[in-house]
């Protein structure tokens, strides 16, 4: 069943679930959350090596969390040619990309004559990379976190990634870690992945920071230990919208609805027209494209389409575009007759791809774009992963004796209105000490 709706006559709990995605799936999750965490905690390696067995491999044991050198060797020979050479190409645009978003290692500007203020920039010390693997292999997530990572400068770069039911991680994704040059990978995923990276097992270290994107069950860890560890940007299930208008070809918006639809069951994809003609026509054309699709990836795409997903007709362009802003999507596709026209009214949306020629696909591996983005409407707050994920800001100031006399007087005076004596006391005992 695919779901059509117009948004004049959405009702309102229909509204709702549309905006929320797979929100409640999450809250649902949280105590079991809260239990995979409490047990890693306590038991380090035991607890993550039982939650393995029971849903990635059921053979698995400790001496597998850790990735050994040869497995590197092993993948590269494992896979053809033409999949190293799209793991290189792509990861040529990203880095190129990542390169020119890296700022100057330090700043200063005089804010008067002797007061010097700026910034020094310095990488996290540790992160942890959550890769996610299902019933697919994600070698282009490797590529999205692990490229920033390594442009910032990020001094341990851990790598956590669900083993195969054999109790390896997927070969291409290695293969990308090691063109990246990263090596510190363990085959741990899910819930279970996250707890040990915030809090450390006997193998799997502790990190500063991790970010990737998962499931509703690697979200509901992250919400859990917020404030245990910096879970970076909230990157759940995925999602998009299509944006069209009259001009757009139905069978082009039908297509591209099903790119984000076919990731999982918790997935969210919207085709947003004002066109009915554009409506009737994806709806006529897209049970033709989904039936070409593997049988897991359809079931996939009918579960989305029929709970977070469908076509909503709207009554104006003007109106879908407040629906997208509404919605802040993670991906929106914008197939109208002036993409850049409507790019000036798009104020959320974690990445914004113009025309019929830069469809997610592309973006989602090798235009250079990170493609790991906010969702579940946190696009209205949060950007994509980009270099300043693994990157943090110092203040530096400085103040000659000329800066230091401007100043000393404007100190003493807000110190003593806002009732800190130390303050004050700090500022008048330095003149006396200093002999100013």
């Amino acid at each position: 069943m695919i779901q059509r709706f117009k948004l004049s006559e959405l009702a309102p709990d229909a509204r709702i679930k549309l905006l929320r995605r797979a929100e409640t799936d999450i809250r649902e999750l949280l105590p079991l959350a809260q239990e995979v965490i409490d047990r890693v905690q306590t038991e380090g390696d035991a607890a993550v090596v039982d939650y393995t067995r029971r849903f990635d491999s059921p053979d698995f044991v400790a001496s597998l969390l850790r990735t050994a050198p040869d497995d590197f060797a092993a993948a590269r020979a494992a896979l053809d040619a033409e999949v190293i050479a799209a793991i290189e190409a792509a990861h040529a645009n990203i880095l190129r990309f990542h390169s020119e978003q890296m700022p100057e290692p330090m700043w200063f500007t005089e804010v008067q004559p002797g007061i010097m203020a700026g910034e020094k920039i310095t990488p996290v010390a540790s992160t942890g990379l959550y890769v996610p693997r299902g019933k697919g292999a994600f070698p282009s997530v490797m590529l999205m976190l692990a490229t920033p990572a390594k442009v910032a400068g990020v001094p341990r770069i851990v790598v956590v990634t669900p083993p195969t039911p054999e109790g390896k991680p997927d070969a291409a994704s290695l293969v990308a870690a090691e063109i990246c040059g990263v090596d510190e990978l363990y085959a741990v995923g899910g819930m279970q992945a996250i707890a040990a990276l915030a809090y450390g097992t006997e193998t799997i270290p502790k990190v500063d920071k991790v970010i990737g994107p998962g499931s509703s069950y690697v979200s509901a860890a992250k919400r859990q230990l917020y404030g245990v560890i910096d879970v970076g940007l909230p990157a759940g299930p995925s999602e998009s919208i299509i944006l069209a208008d009259e001009t757009i070809d139905p069978r082009l918006a039908a297509l591209d609805l099903l790119v984000e639809a076919e990731h999982g069951p918790e997935s969210a994809a919207l085709l947003v027209t004002h066109s009915p003609k554009v409506a009737d026509e994806a709806f006529a054309v897209l049970p033709e494209y989904i039936e070409a699709l593997p049988e897991w990836r359809r079931n996939f795409v009918q579960n989305v389409l029929a709970n977070y997903g469908g076509i909503l007709l709207t009554g104006s362009l003007d109106e879908s575009i407040a629906f997208v802003n509404e919605y802040a999507p993670e991906h929106l596709e914008v197939l109208t007759a002036e993409p850049f026209v409507t790019l000036q009214k798009i104020h959320n949306a974690g990445e914004i791809l113009l025309g019929p020629l830069t469809p997610i696909p592309t973006a989602n591996y090798c235009l250079g774009l990170n493609a790991i983005l906010p969702t579940g409407g946190f696009a209205r707050s949060f950007s994509s992963v980009s270099v300043w994920e693994f990157l943090k800001r110092s203040g530096i100031g400085y103040l000659s004796q000329e800066g230091y006399q401007r100043l000393q007087g404007v100190t003493a005076t807000l110190a003593d209105y806002e009732g800190f004596p130390a303050h004050a006391q700090a500022i008048r005992k330095r003149n006396e000490i200093l002999g100013l």
